[in-house]
């Protein structure tokens, strides 16, 4: 079903937003004009083709030479030819320009919607932005290559026609006026009206198609619940109401039919009628009204069109100002990944420095409160909490996807927010509880913590994660394909490719976000040996909810509601019977 929201009132605001996006057909504007140039010869053609046949009726009413009608027949022959060699230089000129503006928009799109700050994505859903990159810029391609184009060639062979038929007759031509636009205005209008009614049935057949989903996606509960009538009684409803849309729908078209026929008709009958009389009367000649029906017949037709190229010409300004929303968007101060300077090496000394912090889209729910803490390099710290506690944002923050609301982090003394993005995201590697890998292989997934690593490398990093064993064993070895998601990899297969990745870059802060959770026995052993090997010689900041995997940990945090309620080792908060840490311990140890 057509989106409502991409139909936009064209205004000269919308114009001029839409030409915005004519800058990336600027290297190809050379073909562009040279596909306008065959665009006027096109329709200047046109406009001759009802002249010649009309002077060509005349010579064979006025009794004139075989000779003199034979020229005017090559002349038409010759117009022809030229119409079909223009049409398909213009044709091609707009597919070549159009094919290569629309690589460029979608590059300089993807280009930015990759750099995009984090508090963006929280507000948009990734199926409406696919839709902006696909959907939108699809619509401009069919506006590109052929709705301008209509559109300048209609206004050119309405405005040429209507002055050709002022030069044949201007009497005959203040008649066509005044009988013509009439019928068509009603026939343009009368159209959407029954557009309408088809758009019904399309979201009536939707509605009936979502039943059909739903029930056969959840047979089970449909069966369990002894719905079947009742399910059947829904979709018999929905069907009914969508013939009887039809067949209010059929009436009105059946009726809409009938109308062009007398109308459209009767009013070339009015205009040949007019015409005839002023032969009689010697203010005509034949040819001359041939060739005024003629006219009358392409005027019509593009007036009638005219209402099409107007919709899409609305649906394109809508998919612009969609797409330019995010093009307006501030991004962020990203670079390509470069070999970082001895001196700019990170230590990992982290400060939190009174931080406060909430959420762009809950503007009002404090996440963090007046956070403060020091982390020594190379030390292993772990964050435990009740969900919701701030952990997680915690390390979103040191990852500089947000800014503080309050208070500032530093590393290693400097304000993160003076360290470039690239070279500080560089120097940290995050390994998730829910890890995503792409759809490549498993060599391709590994290599994406540092892209240039030998074969050499990502094996040895491969063997420190505790993942080469069932690599080997996988029909292609690195070069296994993963499926999307990761889904042909078990949980515990992909924690390690996720350490394997973070290994081969070699980070001087380590985030493990929840990394061993929802995992087997075996799996979670094999995970936790390639994580300490992992976090050797470096700052590693944990968040678990097993509290078994912290126990060695140089500093525990403890957090609740968006406040650091305790800090020590585990040792020394287990002792605090009155603790939040202690009541989780108890918690897991005696269940």
């Amino acid at each position: 079903m057509e989106n409502k929201k991409q139909r936009k009132r064209i205004s000269l605001a919308s114009l001029r937003k839409t030409l915005r996006l004519y800058k990336f057909m600027k290297p190809y504007r050379a073909e562009f004009f040279t596909g306008l140039v065959f665009l006027l010869l096109t329709s200047v053609a046109t406009l001759a083709f009802p002249r010649l046949l009309g002077i060509l009726v005349d010579l064979g009413t006025t009794g004139k030479s075989q000779h003199e009608i034979n020229q005017i027949v090559l002349v038409l022959a010759g117009v022809l030819v030229l119409q079909a060699i223009s049409s398909f230089i213009r044709t091609n000129m707009f597919v070549r320009v159009t094919s290569k503006t629309l690589a460029s928009i979608r590059q300089y799109t993807y280009s930015h919607l990759i750099r995009l700050p984090m508090s963006f994505f929280l507000k948009r859903r990734v199926g409406e932005l696919n839709s902006r990159i696909s959907s939108d810029i699809s619509l401009l391609e069919d506006t590109l290559t052929s709705t301008v184009a209509d559109f300048l060639r209609t206004m050119l062979i309405i405005a040429g026609g209507i002055t050709f038929l002022f030069f044949i007759s201007a009497q005959l031509t203040l008649f066509m006026l005044a009988v013509l636009p009439v019928v068509v205005i009603i026939a343009v209008v009368f159209g959407r009206f029954i557009k309408g009614y088809s758009k019904k049935v399309q979201q009536g057949v939707a509605d009936s198609n979502t039943i059909v989903e739903e029930t056969l996606q959840g047979v089970q509960n449909v069966k369990a619940y002894a719905n079947e009538f009742f399910e059947i009684g829904r979709y018999t409803g929905k069907t009914n109401e969508v013939a009887a849309t039809g067949i209010k729908g059929g009436v009105y078209r059946a009726s809409f039919s009938a109308f062009m026929i007398v109308g459209m008709f009767g009013a070339m009958v009015a205009v040949i009628w007019r015409g005839t009389s002023m032969i009689s009367t010697g203010q005509i000649d034949a040819g001359q009204l041939f060739s005024f029906v003629l006219y009358t017949a392409f005027i019509a037709g593009m007036m009638g069109g005219l209402a099409d190229v107007y919709a899409r010409l609305q649906k394109a300004i809508g998919a612009t100002e969609n797409l330019l929303e995010i093009l307006d968007e501030p991004i962020e101060e990203v670079a390509p990944q470069n070999l970082i300077p001895a001196e700019k090496l990170l230590k990992g000394n982290i400060d939190f420095q009174h931080v406060s912090f909430r959420y762009p889209n809950r503007p009002d729910t404090d996440i963090l409160q007046d956070i403060s803490v020091s982390i020594k390099a190379n030390q292993q710290i772990a964050l435990v909490g009740p969900s919701g506690a701030g952990k997680s944002t915690i390390v979103n923050l040191l990852m500089n996807f947000y800014e503080p609301a309050a208070g500032k982090i530093l590393i290693d003394g400097r304000d993160i927010q003076s360290i470039p993005l690239t070279e500080l995201r560089q120097q940290i590697a995050v390994v998730p509880q829910d890890v995503f890998l792409f759809g490549g292989t498993i060599r391709e997934n590994i290599a994406y913590g540092r892209h240039e690593a030998s074969n050499e490398e990502i094996i040895e990093a491969a063997k420190n994660a505790n993942a080469w064993s069932f690599i080997q064993e996988s029909p292609h070895g690195l070069d296994s394909l993963v499926g999307e998601r990761g889904i042909q990899l078990s949980g515990g297969q992909r924690q390690r490719i996720a350490i394997a990745r973070a290994m081969l870059k070699n980070p001087r802060i380590l985030i493990l976000d929840e990394a061993t959770s929802a995992l087997d026995s075996e799996s979670e052993r094999q995970v936790q040996e390639a994580l300490e090997k992992l976090m050797t010689g470096r700052t590693s900041i944990v968040i678990a909810h097993r509290l078994s995997t912290i126990r060695q940990a140089d500093q525990i945090l403890v957090l609740d509601f968006g406040k650091i309620i305790q800090k020590g080792t585990h040792a020394e908060l287990i002792e605090d019977i009155s603790g939040l840490y202690y009541t989780l311990s108890e918690l897991q140890f005696t269940n």
